[in-house]
C-alpha cells in the first residue's frame, strides 16, 4: 500500500512538472512573439475521470477537439491532453488561452460543442482548476536549458 501511494505521488509530481514546463514554454514563446502578457492569459487544468467502458472513444474525440482548437482558434495557445500513466481513465488537460475572451469564444465553437455533447455520458467526474504562474522570470532559463540539451 505504501509503495502504491509513493507511485501515485510520483505520477502527480511528474504531471505537475510537465504542466509547469509547458506553461513556461508557451509564456516564453509568447513573450518573444508579442503574444498577450501573462496577466491576460488564462491557464487551466481540467481534471477528468472517464468511465472505463468509453476510454478509447473518449480519447479519439478529445484528440480531434484539441487539434481543431489549436489549429482553428488564434486565441487558443494550447489544449494539451494527457492521461496518468497506468490510469488511463484519469485525463488531465492543460488549457492555455491568450485571454479570457478567447476561452469564452472557444466554448461557442462547433468543435467544442460537438466534444461536449458527445462525451457528456462518458465523463464520470470533472474538475476545472484555474492556475496562476509563480515564477515567470525563471521560465526563459528553463527553456534555454531544454533547447541546449536537444
Amino acid at each position: 500500500m505504501q509503495k502504491l501511494k509513493l507511485t501515485l505521488i510520483r505520477i502527480e509530481m511528474r504531471f505537475c512538472y510537465l504542466t509547469c514546463a509547458l506553461v513556461m514554454l508557451l509564456m516564453v514563446v509568447g513573450s518573444s512573439t508579442g503574444f498577450a502578457q501573462k496577466e491576460e492569459m488564462m491557464v487551466r487544468i481540467s481534471e477528468i475521470e472517464i468511465h472505463s467502458a468509453y476510454i478509447d472513444t473518449y480519447k479519439a474525440i478529445l484528440k480531434e477537439e484539441a487539434g481543431a482548437s489549436v489549429r482553428l482558434e488564434p486565441g487558443v495557445i494550447a489544449i494539451f491532453p494527457m492521461y496518468q500513466k497506468g490510469e488511463p481513465t484519469q485525463i488531465r488537460i492543460l488549457e492555455i488561452y491568450a485571454t479570457r475572451e478567447a476561452y469564452e469564444s472557444h466554448l461557442k465553437t462547433l468543435h467544442f460543442q460537438k466534444y461536449k455533447t458527445t462525451t457528456l455520458n462518458m465523463v464520470k467526474s470533472l474538475k476545472l482548476v484555474d492556475m496562476e504562474t509563480l515564477d515567470a522570470e525563471t521560465m526563459s532559463v528553463i527553456f534555454q536549458k531544454l533547447k541546449k540539451s536537444r
